[in-house]
């Protein structure tokens, strides 16, 4: 049986860097199309295989959408951030699979709301499932303090 790496998940998933951090790829993207109230068109949902190094943390972000992260391997400390026009520091959620640690499989972050995850000690696989469907023109990336828009 092969060892399973950061590399070899990287690899065998075919994930690319995000702009927030961390890896991924999009898995799938349903058929079926919504149109929201301001004329644009996605999809009803969007999934994605998300990865974390240990010590690696994806920046303040938000989507106009419900995003909904699952469990797959390693934990990742999910923190909220407020839906004002920047973060502040708010929440935070272990998302993994050993629930006896205080662990949740799921958790969901609301449309609007900022999000972040903080370094953790492990590498971490997760999915993330947008509903509508995610599309970079609905991405928002927080400002790096001290830096002026």
């Amino acid at each position: 049986m092969s060892r399973v790496t950061a590399d070899s998940i990287t690899s065998t998933l075919d994930l690319a860097s995000h702009p927030e951090g961390g890896a991924f790829r999009q898995t799938w993207a349903a058929a079926e199309t919504v149109t929201l109230a301001d004329g644009r068109v996605r999809p009803t949902a969007t999934l994605i295989y998300f990865r974390l190094l240990a010590g690696e943390s994806s920046a303040w972000h938000r989507v106009t959408s419900d995003e909904i992260w699952l469990a797959h391997t390693g934990v990742v400390s999910l923190q909220f951030g407020g839906s004002d026009t920047a973060p502040v520091e708010g929440e935070t959620v272990l998302v993994g699979v050993d629930v006896a640690a205080g662990q949740v499989p799921q958790a969901v972050v609301p449309a609007g709301v900022w999000q972040r995850t903080v370094p953790s000690t492990e590498d971490a696989l997760v999915s993330c499932v947008v509903s509508p469907g995610f599309d970079f023109d609905d991405f928002e990336l927080a400002p790096e303090p001290g830096i002026a828009e």
